[in-house]
């Protein structure tokens, strides 16, 4: 199940980026990835073929011009990484990388129903229940 999150996620298009205390970046469907610690993301640039930038929500942030350029991009890839980190990459460009963390859960999908999966303390990768199990 850890690689089900392709299906889950991949394919939908970005239709807004909020920032604050956290990430939101909710997809049509409606999905929304949520990220809660610290991430990078990757983007082609002018000034060069790559720039990082490393974002720590935690410390109230507004999401940056290239951030705010995935709305309207799909995400072509999708996985969770076996140390339970997120990674997403966006078929027009871009790689957004959220690592496990130790002690705080750093990220998880939602629907209007509630939570699709969510990556816990340590590393763990908890999925919902389907309705009816």
């Amino acid at each position: 199940m850890r690689n089900g999150i392709s299906g889950v996620l991949a394919g939908r298009r970005v239709a807004a980026v909020s920032g604050g205390d956290r990430l939101d970046l909710r997809l049509d469907g409606p999905v929304t990835v949520r990220v809660t610690h610290e991430f990078r993301f990757a983007a082609p640039s002018f000034a060069a073929p790559r720039e990082v930038e490393h974002v720590f929500p935690a410390l109230t942030f507004r999401p940056t011009p290239r951030l705010l350029a995935l709305v309207g991009r799909t995400v072509g890839t999708a996985r969770i990484t076996l140390a339970g980190g997120l990674e997403l990459g966006f078929a027009e460009g871009g790689e957004l990388s959220v690592p496990p963390h130790a002690v705080l859960a750093p990220w998880s999908v939602l629907t209007a129903e509630g939570a699709v999966c969510a990556a816990l303390p340590g590393g763990e990768v908890r999925w919902a229940e389907p309705a009816g199990a």
